[in-house]
């Protein structure tokens, strides 16, 4: 999302004019295209208002020495207790201070998860659950976001409440009128991304609940509209107790907040942690390992880690920095909704996207990893709330894929040297480091941009990111080899069909909606939405929830990007495979929407595959045949991803720009019974 102008000015007018031609999408009211001339002069309180950073100068990325504290490497999270064959975890969302920057530095005070009872395990990110397939666990995540005397914490970042979001002190989730940005307890809920799991226990974005602090306000609600938890548990204050199934294939799972509206803010605070199941099949691959478990002695050597990678900003005390303006992400001052007025106008604080000068892995600045001159197993994550990667060595190196998000690939390993990952996207990858002599130092680079990511190639098409700072990522330093290595890397074993249905293919769309001020544009909101009814808001009141498979049936998604950048669509609950890209006429076709929209009688829904380049399309990335559980969608093309849909629940499906889906570009997935 960024300023835009000339001929792209065509899309993203079209995608505000349709929800004006929608009647509105949602409880914000219609959204429509304006110029200048039109737009009225809204209070100037409500530019007044928008909160200004904290007092303290900005920590400059070039200040931070590089390479000069060890990587952190996140234990295993303990259980509380196990019956019955099932373990129970209790685990608590906390404020604490993490050495984050380098020592001398002041420390971050950062939210992270941890052990209830064991101080020792609260860390950003949080430790990793090791479980295995078809063995249940359960986890009481507490939110004890409060401090010592059990009062609630404030938020240490900006939240805006006019967007739509968790508003506790609403009678229901939307925008807050009249203010720019919240001070009361903190709502949050844990989703752990990529699990096949029951609606109670998804942490879903209306499943959150406040801490059970002794000064919550009168008249706030401490849960919210959606929350849940396992089914017949007595409820505890500021918690919910969920139950994971497990029974799913081998894969790398995340966990983070997904609390409606404020999910970029307490991701980027730190509230974010792995989880990985296993199962016979990984056990008989003699992969790199160990990796690290509960009891290990402090100098065990690990050859399988876990790669945690954000970008993060500091001010000079320690202290995270994100912006508190909405001008800082294309210098636009105003005028603003107020959060009801005006919902066609910018929002005060949220920013479409943001990105940080400063890589921060597993929760270290720019840390180094000694590695023997062998095998080594790495589970990336793109844990970014908005920035594209694109990993390459320097010198080379060669990654081996072996699995996407949801499992091994079904045709062996892949080799690469260069790897995209969008946020929120997982890869597992082995690179050997052999051929390396002892005192070689490699630099793990990003080649990605500074900026929002639309696809092409690194210098061609777009800069990459900076070379002194945000172009670099973790360095490798060769140690001697402490034991043989007897790990090897071969085909998957088992793999997966293709999946395939006869059902016709739902159409949906990704949408801009921008504020036109003479040639300029200003991203308002992104949305999700179809090609038969528009681009449609979270809650739309217009048509409901409208992507509604049958249970126990496969279906073909074919999403179409009518923006400017690339997006990460993931899908709650189902693991899916890619089928294709294909470019598509997005001007022509947005045209043609737009004026069935107008006039449903007199002109006819477009066809897709009237406007469909399809001898163009383009199969899987090598390292994307596999399952997955976010892809990239790009823009001027049709992604199209095929799921089949096992469970009866209420989910949701969205982009993991995580600026993105706290500002609309989230709607219902909802898996009904069969007629």
């Amino acid at each position: 999302m960024g300023t835009r102008t000339g001929s792209m000015a065509l899309v993203f007018g079209v995608c505000a004019a349709l929800l004006a031609a929608c009647g509105g999408s949602g409880s914000g009211g219609s959204t429509a295209d304006a110029t200048s001339e039109a737009v009225p002069d809204i209070a100037d309180a409500a530019s007044a208002d928008a909160p200004e950073p904290r007092d303290v100068e900005r920590l400059t990325a070039a200040e931070i020495p590089q390479f000069v504290a060890a990587l952190p490497i996140p234990g295993e999270m303990p259980f509380a207790t196990e019956t019955g064959g099932v373990r129970e975890y209790h685990v608590a969302a906390r404020r604490f201070e993490q050495q984050v920057l380098p020592d001398g530095f002041p420390p971050t005070p950062v939210y992270g998860y941890g052990a209830v009872g064991k101080d020792g395990t609260f860390h950003f990110p949080g430790f990793t659950f090791e479980v295995r397939t078809d063995v249940p666990i359960r986890v009481k995540w507490v939110n004890d976001l409060v401090d010592g005397q059990g009062h609630f914490l404030t938020h240490d970042l900006p939240i805006d409440v006019t967007v739509h979001w968790a508003n506790p002190g609403g009678e229901k989730e939307g925008h807050t009128h009249g203010a720019a940005q919240y001070s009361g307890p903190i709502p949050l809920v844990t989703h752990v991304h990529g699990a096949h799991v029951a609606d109670h226990s998804d942490g879903g974005p209306e499943a959150w609940y406040l801490p059970a602090a002794e000064d919550v306000p009168a008249g706030f609600r401490t849960q919210g509209s959606g929350f849940t938890e396992t089914p017949g548990v007595k409820h505890e204050e500021g918690a919910a107790l969920y139950t994971y199934s497990n029974d799913q294939p081998a894969s790398t799972v995340w966990y983070h907040d997904h609390a409606l509206g404020v999910t970029r803010v307490n991701v980027y605070a730190g509230l974010a942690g792995f989880y990985l199941i296993r199962d016979e099949v990984e056990d008989s691959m003699t992969l790199p390992g160990p990796a690290p478990r509960a009891g290990d002695p402090p100098d065990t050597r690990y050859y399988e880690i876990p790669l945690a990678i954000q970008d993060r900003s500091f001010l000079a005390d320690g202290g995270w920095y994100y912006p508190g303006h909405r001008s800082e992400f294309d210098g636009y001052e105003g005028p603003f909704t107020d959060g009801m007025s005006h919902p066609d106008l910018p929002s005060p604080v949220w920013n479409p996207e943001y990105f940080g000068d400063v890589m921060v892995v597993n929760g270290r600045t720019w840390p180094y990893l000694e590695v023997e001159p062998r095998k080594y197993r790495f589970r990336l994550l793109n844990g970014c709330n908005s920035r594209f990667l694109i990993l390459r060595g320097s010198p080379s190196l060669t990654f081996q894929v072996i699995a996407a998000e949801q499992g091994f690939l079904p045709g062996g390993p892949v080799d690469t040297e260069e790897l995209l990952l969008a946020p929120g996207e997982r890869y597992d990858v082995v690179v050997d480091f052999g051929g390396y002599d002892v005192g070689d130092e490699i630099l793990l680079e990003n080649a990605g941009p500074d900026e929002p990511y639309g696809g092409g190639v690194p210098g061609e098409d777009f800069e990459s990111a900076d070379p002194s700072t945000t172009g670099r990522v973790l360095q490798f330093r060769v140690v001697p080899l402490e034991d043989p290595d007897l790990s090897k890397v071969g085909a998957t074993p088992v793999p997966d069909a293709p999946l395939s249905t006869t059902l016709p293919p739902r159409d949906l769309t990704l949408n801009e909606v921008m504020h036109v001020v003479g040639e300029d544009e200003f991203p308002v909101e992104a949305v999700l939405g179809t090609l038969e009814h528009g681009p449609l808001e979270w809650d739309s009141e217009t048509v409901g929830a409208t992507e509604t498979p049958t249970v126990d049936t496969t279906e073909r998604w074919r999403i179409i990007n009518f923006t400017g950048d690339a997006h990460p669509v993931h899908l709650h609950l189902v693991r899916f495979q890619l089928v294709s890209r294909t470019p598509v006429e997005a001007e022509g076709l947005l045209e043609k929407q737009k004026q069935h929209l107008a006039d449903p009688d007199g002109a006819p829904l477009p066809e897709l595959e009237a406007f469909l380049h399809a001898g163009d399309a383009r199969g899987p990335e090598p390292w994307e045949a596999g399952y997955k559980d976010t892809v990239i969608a790009y823009p001027g093309e049709v992604t199209e991803i095929v799921a089949h849909f096992d469970m009866v629940g209420n989910y949701v499906w969205h982009c993991h720009i995580l600026d993105h889906e706290d500002n609309e570009m989230m709607r219902p997935l909802v898996v009904v019974e069969a007629p």
